[in-house]
């Protein structure tokens, strides 16, 4: 199973930023999108899932979202047990913190810091942020994440620049 994993697309309405040409590529070739909070509107969403599946959390700047969306979620892709939040806290003592609040997950997706991050926690689990595929901040590229999953086992991750 093939996921694209997005977050802090900040797309307002009336704006001219949209998701870059490389994440719609992307987004045709995956089976599951994974958006991990600052939508900002539910265009995008809709938008995403003309292309496949999506399971999104609520972001901080997600207000329109607010009763739509979970603060949290626990789902279940290709035996693969993933946990989703947006703002998972500061960056010393992350993967202890995940571990406790998903103890359960193999692979906990947030996003918040617009900082790609890919590391292995307590037991194995996985700690990933696809960083920011349209406001990179102080990030020398905009990023989104994918991750391969197969048979219970995350067989692949990595985070890809899509810079226009």
């Amino acid at each position: 199973m093939d996921v694209l994993v997005l977050a802090d697309t900040h797309i307002r309405r009336g704006s001219s930023r949209t998701l870059p040409h490389k994440v719609l590529t992307m987004a045709q070739e995956a089976d599951v999108i994974l958006h991990a909070g600052d939508i900002v509107i539910a265009e995008v969403l809709e938008h995403l899932a003309g292309y496949a599946p999506v399971h999104a959390v609520l972001g901080n700047n997600d207000h329109e979202l607010r009763g739509h969306l979970p603060e949290t979620l626990t789902i279940e892709l290709a035996g693969v047990r993933v946990g989703m939040m947006h703002d998972s806290g500061a960056a010393k003592g992350r993967e202890r913190r995940m571990a406790s609040a998903f103890p359960d997950a193999d692979l906990v997706v947030f996003g918040h810091s617009h900082i790609p991050w890919d590391a292995t926690g307590p037991g194995g689990q996985v700690v990933f942020n696809p960083g920011s595929p349209t406001e990179r901040r102080r990030q020398p590229h905009r990023t989104v994440g994918l991750i391969r999953l197969d048979g219970g086992e995350i067989v692949e991750r990595r985070i890809v620049i899509v810079d226009p």
